[in-house]
Order: structure tokens, then C-alpha cells, then sequence
């Protein structure tokens, strides 16, 4: 079961760095025709300072991106521990909804950014990671290695 907990970690990896190349995919061709040039450009400029400079739904992916590299930092060391403590069927389901929801909320709010929407999405998600943390806390409290002694 093992493979099976980590597997949505290794997509929600992957999902990460599609959303990096969309963002970048998107980002300079906007700065190109903004008439930028990154020649020119100051030196330690940030993503932020394209703010009000590019159209906001291309900046909507790099919005995601970051939050991609915020919740989610506290799913992959829960995975981590779940997976070394031995998953079971619901971890991994619930492992799963939580990846399948953060690519759900990561198309909404790059495509559509309705924000009620992207919250509800972000709601239901940060519930299932909850849940996922909750589990892997049980795993580790309630462990007992006395038992394979």
C-alpha cells in the first residue's frame, strides 16, 4: 500500500511543475508584448512586481503556483507518514481527492477565478487534508511495535 499512498503525492509533484511551464508558457509572451525587456529588467524583480504591469489572468497561474507551494507542503510529509505507517484504503482515497481537488482548484482559479468558487474548492480540499492529517496522527499515537515484538 505504500505505492499506492504515494502515488498522488508523485502527481500533485507533477501537477506542480505543469503549473510552473503554464505559468512561464504564459507569463512571457504576456511581458514581451507588454513591451518589457528582461534585459532591462532591475535586478532581484520578483513575479509580484508584474502586478498591474501584465493582464490579470495571466498572473492568475502564477497566483496558483504559489498556493500550490503553500497547503500542500503539509500533504506530502502527511502522506510521508501515513505511507511509512501503513496506509490503508481510505488514506490513499482520501490521498487521492485531495490531489484531484487541488488540480480542480488549480484550473479553476487559472482559467474562470470566480472566487467563492476557488474557496468552496479550497474548503472541501483543506477538509480532506484535515482528515488525512487526523489519520496520520492516529497512526503514530495509537501505534503499538510491541505488537510485531
Amino acid at each position: 500500500m505504500q505505492a499506492q499512498m504515494l502515488a498522488p503525492a508523485a502527481v500533485l509533484v507533477v501537477w506542480s511543475i505543469i503549473m510552473l511551464f503554464w505559468t512561464a508558457g504564459t507569463r512571457f509572451p504576456a511581458m514581451a508584448k507588454s513591451g518589457m525587456d528582461l534585459k532591462e529588467a532591475k535586478p532581484g524583480g520578483r513575479g509580484q512586481d508584474l502586478e498591474g504591469v501584465i493582464p490579470d489572468k495571466v498572473n492568475w497561474k502564477s497566483h496558483n503556483y504559489a498556493h500550490l507551494m503553500e497547503q500542500p507542503t503539509i500533504f506530502y510529509p502527511t502522506v510521508l507518514i501515513l505511507a511509512m505507517m501503513g496506509a490503508t484504503g481510505t488514506d490513499v482515497l482520501l490521498a487521492w481527492g485531495y490531489v484531484g481537488l487541488r488540480i480542480v482548484h488549480s484550473l479553476w482559479q487559472a482559467l474562470v477565478n470566480v472566487v467563492s468558487v476557488r474557496f468552496l474548492i479550497f474548503l472541501v480540499s483543506t477538509i480532506v487534508l484535515t482528515a488525512l492529517a487526523i489519520r496520520a496522527v492516529m497512526a503514530t499515537l495509537f501505534h503499538n511495535p510491541g505488537v510485531l515484538a
